[in-house]
């Protein structure tokens, strides 16, 4: 089954700075029927202005994972990281008993726009990690490009896999999806259509109870999606 969420029906918070769609329930947003998908419990799709930001602030027991659209990322945090990530880069970290982070768009003029998404931990109190993977279009090109895997990028402690693509206009793959599986799909750019269901820029998508994924882009196509255990 595939149930497509239009970019239109996803809560738009608006905050001068900050424009965010939630996916999920956050900050000001609560829809006790829209929680959480599996494992995956905020995924915001956040446009940042020019010379602004989120100031130092702290998160634990959860696994954070950053995807740069466009723009440029400035990461500083409490165990002593900084740097700058952009298009194609990702930013990870799993908070465990407690991090200190901020996140700033230092460019002049150019809006930052990215994913954030938020994944619960198997237990709390684990132990913190951070790190970042820097890619290029290449390596995403027409294939899948794993973020977060067992089979590449980067290993977090919960039981998920986070994988993007970026395909030529009526280019197409195809994603096997194991039993009790499910995913959680999202079009960055463009448009595509999953199992042959339209998805246009903006939208996310929840797939269950399928074989595998067959996503045939439309037009040339960014898109992600989270691979979790389906909950029964």
């Amino acid at each position: 089954m595939i149930t497509v969420r239009s970019s239109s029906s996803l809560f738009t918070s608006q905050q001068g700075w900050l424009t965010s769609r939630f996916h999920f329930s956050f900050a000001q947003y609560h829809n006790p029927n829209n929680v959480r998908f599996g494992v995956l419990r905020v995924l915001n799709d956040d446009i940042i202005a020019p010379q602004s930001g989120f100031d130092t602030h702290p998160h634990r027991d959860m696994e954070i994972i950053t995807y740069v659209i466009e723009g440029e990322l400035t990461h500083k945090d409490s165990l002593g990281n900084a740097e700058t990530l952009s298009r194609g880069d990702m930013q990870y970290m799993s908070a465990g008993n407690g991090v200190e982070h901020s996140e700033y768009n230092r460019h002049a003029i150019t809006p930052l726009r990215l994913l954030q998404l938020w994944i619960l931990p198997p237990e709390k109190g684990l132990p913190t990690l951070y790190g970042s993977r820097r890619f290029s279009k290449e390596m995403r090109h027409n294939t899948l490009l794993p973020l977060v895997s067992k089979e590449g990028g980067v290993k977090l402690h919960q039981d998920a896999s986070i994988w993007v693509s970026e395909l030529d206009a009526n280019s197409a793959l195809s994603v096997p999806i194991t039993p009790n599986r499910q995913l959680y799909f999202v079009q960055i750019e463009g448009s595509a259509l999953l199992n042959g269901t339209p998805i246009e820029a903006g939208d996310g998508a929840e797939i269950t109870n399928e074989e595998a994924l067959h996503v045939k882009a439309t037009t040339p196509a960014h898109f992600l999606f989270v691979e979790m255990a389906q909950e029964a």
